[in-house]
């Protein structure tokens, strides 16, 4: 049932509230002063607080900075008397959700409540989708290796120098770009991913810095592109290795000024972005080959993070069963599997080509075609079904 603190020093005031709000299914505790409601709030969990403004001993607005301090996930809403609008105006700037002038209108009273009640709901299933996000994200790993990995990020993450992520496929880049921007100032803001080598050439720049409508045949409407839509928080660029030389050369421009221009238009956009870029081609190699532009390489590397392969790492192979293992499970909605020591083993024994990725799948395989357990037979028979 939801709960609501009522602090008010007029008594009838209170009385009424407990009438009306006990009424429509709330449950209602009462609180004659500040510091009384404070003690009762620091007690207990409620979901909405109702705060007189003018009142003897400690004001409304003491009241909300000490409830905010805590740290709590709830709403309050400020009541104000006549010529306490003012008051009420400086407690919405201080995050209460909103203020009801007395005499209080029913209707609005209780609109103000769900709304309230609604703003708490999607707060809750944000954060909640922000922690099952970030656990899908999550690096698992406490081998030497991937430590170093870790180390570098969090010593990395919260400045805004740009980072070049080195690696083979499917060890993990994204991971530590995604860990980078959760781990940033900039964290509250967009995380714009770009894969550069799924968007065709002629295209890329439109992605990337949007276009003017008729700019070319299929630009029907004006469109914002990636850095625009980064403005603030991070853009990562996957496979920067595949981006053309044109590209390339308006990639550098931004990095240097951080200006952009949409593709048919001459206006400059101011642009704030951290760019984080990742590659598996070897670009010192690609500059020598003149495919990709040395002044943007030395650009993008001010950090320089080389993610190791599973074969690197293969004491993290239990740690990353286990946490695969129970992802899986979950997503199919069945208890995870027993996975043996053989099995551990017969993992180890395997040359990921394909790193983590490959070796999710091969889980996944097993979680689907196996019985309450993983073995190791199970782990020859189906993890690498087309050898001899």
């Amino acid at each position: 049932m939801t709960k609501i603190l009522v602090i008010d020093d007029e008594k009838s005031i209170r009385n009424a509230l407990l009438e009306i709000l006990e009424y429509e299914k709330y449950e209602v505790v009462l609180a004659e002063n500040g510091p009384e409601g404070l003690e009762k709030f620091s007690s207990d969990q409620f979901d909405v607080v109702l705060c007189d403004i003018k009142m003897p001993e400690m004001d409304g607005i003491e009241v909300l900075e000490k409830v905010f301090e805590t740290g709590k996930d709830v709403q309050v809403i400020m009541i104000s008397g006549h010529g306490n609008v003012e008051n009420a105006v400086e407690a919405i700037k201080k995050g209460a959700f909103d203020f009801i002038e007395k005499p209080l209108d029913l209707n609005r009273l209780l609109i103000t409540i769900r709304n309230a009640l609604d703003k708490s709901s999607l707060t809750i299933e944000n954060k909640v989708l922000k922690k099952k996000v970030s656990k899908a994200y999550e690096m698992v790993g406490e081998s030497t290796a991937i430590k170093k990995v870790k180390e570098m990020i969090d010593r990395v993450a919260p400045t805004d120098a740009r980072v070049l992520i080195t690696g083979k496929n499917g060890t993990g880049k994204e991971l530590v770009a995604r860990s980078l921007h959760e781990k940033s100032s900039r964290a509250s803001e967009s995380f714009i991913e770009v894969n550069c080598a799924a968007i065709p050439s002629e295209l890329i720049e439109s992605e990337l810095f949007g276009h003017e409508k008729g700019a070319f045949t299929s630009a029907i409407k004006q469109r914002k592109g990636k850095f625009e839509q980064a403005d603030g928080g991070t853009i990562f660029l996957d496979e920067i290795g595949d981006m053309s030389l044109s590209a390339q050369a308006k990639v550098l421009r931004a990095l240097q000024e951080n200006r952009i221009s949409r593709v048919g238009s001459d206006k400059d956009i101011h642009v704030d972005v951290r760019i984080i870029a990742a590659t598996n081609k070897d670009l010192k190699a690609e500059i020598e080959k003149s495919s990709f532009r040395e002044d943007l390489y030395h650009r993008l590397s001010v950090i320089l993070i080389n993610v190791p392969e599973l074969n690197d790492r293969l004491e993290d192979i239990p740690l990353l069963a286990d946490h695969f293992n129970e992802q899986i499970c979950a997503e199919y909605g069945t208890a995870p599997l027993q996975i043996t020591d053989d099995a551990i083993e017969a993992f180890k024994k395997i040359r990921w080509t394909g790193n983590i990725r490959e070796f999710r799948n091969v889980l996944e395989r097993l979680v689907i075609l196996c019985d309450h357990k993983i073995e190791g037979k199970d782990v020859k028979a189906f993890a690498m079904p087309i050898s001899k």
